[in-house]
């Protein structure tokens, strides 16, 4: 153990932020990622703990704030994609198509995404259980506009996705599992979802 050498890695947690991961290939199981940033002799000291804690370590340098700027977005890919995954979703229902058939197509084309593979199942199987709830990314998805706001940059698929997911809580879905953003359509368009959505 390092001991207080340990904490010379900037200001935890903010800047020394632990993150599980799911990877495709042969290693499919959620992996525990580390992003840090601070001084070389700092990472130096606290080798054996990163490895310890974590299957991969990222060094960010040795600027305070890169790991929570990089979580920020991570946190815009995957409320855009859990959006776009309803959206796309919703869309096959309503024209029609089997929705289990729209998960294997897309799952299996360019047009697929990890959000895609593990959130549909959730809505084929009709199970809002939460796992990542619809509020955290009206949250998430809040602070990543607030801080583009901040550097007068534009995200206009991160505002869509964000009112996707505001709408969804408003409707009462809020504390229900974030792929129940498709449920937004449901209300606006009368869709049927797959069997115990409704539950």
């Amino acid at each position: 153990m390092c001991g207080a050498r340990f904490w010379n890695i900037h200001d935890p947690p903010a800047e020394f932020e632990i993150t599980s991961y799911t990877t495709f290939g042969s290693q499919p199981e959620r992996m525990p990622s580390a992003m840090a940033s601070g001084a070389p002799a700092a990472f130096a000291a606290c080798d054996d703990v990163l490895a310890a804690i974590a299957t991969r370590v990222y060094r960010l340098g040795d600027r305070p704030g890169q790991g929570s700027k990089i979580k920020m977005i991570n946190q815009l890919l995957a409320g855009v994609h859990i959006a776009a995954m309803a959206e796309a979703m919703a869309l096959g229902i309503r024209a029609g198509c089997d929705p289990n058939v729209v998960y294997e197509v897309i799952s299996n084309s360019a047009g697929g995404s990890w959000m895609f593979q593990n959130r549909a199942p959730h809505i084929l199987a009709g199970d809002y259980t939460p796992l990542s709830a619809v509020n955290i990314f009206v949250k998430d998805l809040g602070i990543v506009l607030d801080s583009a706001r901040k550097l007068t940059f534009p995200l206009p698929l991160t505002a869509a996705a964000h009112q996707m997911f505001l709408a969804t809580s408003a409707h009462g879905h809020g504390g229900e599992d974030d792929s129940a953003v498709i449920k937004m359509f449901q209300a606006l368009t009368g869709i049927e979802l797959p069997e115990g959505a409704k539950k």
